[in-house]
């Protein structure tokens, strides 16, 4: 078999299109998310080998469960990609939501942990590996009426940085990819589907597509055995940061 890749929230934006790159890279994926249709979709029109898992990262045993069916000619997984992760709401903190709240951290934090809590002790074992986290420029800084969503992608970087501590002497590359302003389904999520909300946040300025953190990965996980990008921010050529937006030339 090819080198083999699991892609957590593999369904939409940039995981979607993150296991276009690795599969055009010459690696075998494994393509995770909660909605199969697109995970089908996806994996028809890949030029590799690949299975489905469908679960919700946040929930351990389903986790567990989808990580046993791996046939066993699969589980040397030799790169894995945190990708899966939301944000719900965007308001001040003392008009916060619980549901949201633990939606977030469910996603964002434990699911990252459920994950890699089973994918890791192989790598450890074959001493070879590498974890792609997908972090946030609001794991940078944060901003107002964003305190939980920006305190889980400040969580990302931290584990990130603790995984290269504990995970570099096995031989394992970590790396934490920061995006900015990306075009996807995130703003649609974050707003509960009102979509007229969602395209606002993209409106007077050319923002980054889910291909271009794609490109980053794909440069990430193909460098030389000897480099580590261990820690990329990523921001559209209009944005200075995260919530520093020329818009038609204006902020």
């Amino acid at each position: 078999m090819n080198k083999i890749a699991l892609i957590t929230g593999a369904s939409s934006g940039i995981g979607y299109a993150t296991a276009q790159k690795l599969s055009e890279s010459g690696y075998d994926l494994i393509l995770c998310g909660r909605r199969k249709e697109k995970l089908k979709e996806l994996s028809e029109k890949l030029n590799c080998a690949s299975i489905i898992l469908t679960f919700d990262v946040s929930d351990f045993q389903a986790v567990e469960a989808a990580y046993e069916s791996i046939p066993s000619e699969w589980k040397n997984i030799e790169v894995l990609i945190n990708n899966a992760g939301n944000a719900h709401g965007l308001g001040p903190i003392h008009e916060g939501s619980l549901e949201d709240w633990n939606n977030m951290l469910g996603s964002n934090v434990t699911g990252l942990l459920n994950v890699s809590k089973l994918v890791l002790p192989g790598m450890v074992s074959r001493k070879k590996g590498h974890v792609v986290n997908i972090s946030s420029v609001a794991g940078k800084m944060t901003y107002e009426n964003g305190a939980v969503y920006c305190a889980t992608k400040k969580s990302v970087e931290a584990i990130s940085e603790g995984m290269r501590l504990d995970l570099t002497k096995h031989g394992i590359k970590v790396t934490n990819i920061a995006p900015g302003a990306v075009e996807t389904e995130f703003s649609l999520v974050r707003f509960k589907g009102d979509e007229q909300r969602a395209a606002k946040v993209y409106e007077g300025f050319d923002p980054l597509l889910a291909e271009n953190i794609a490109d980053a990965i794909q440069y990430c996980v193909t460098a030389p055995a000897n480099v580590t990008i261990a820690d990329m921010t990523i921001l559209a050529a209009a944005q200075a940061s995260a919530t520093t937006i020329y818009r038609n030339g204006n902020q």
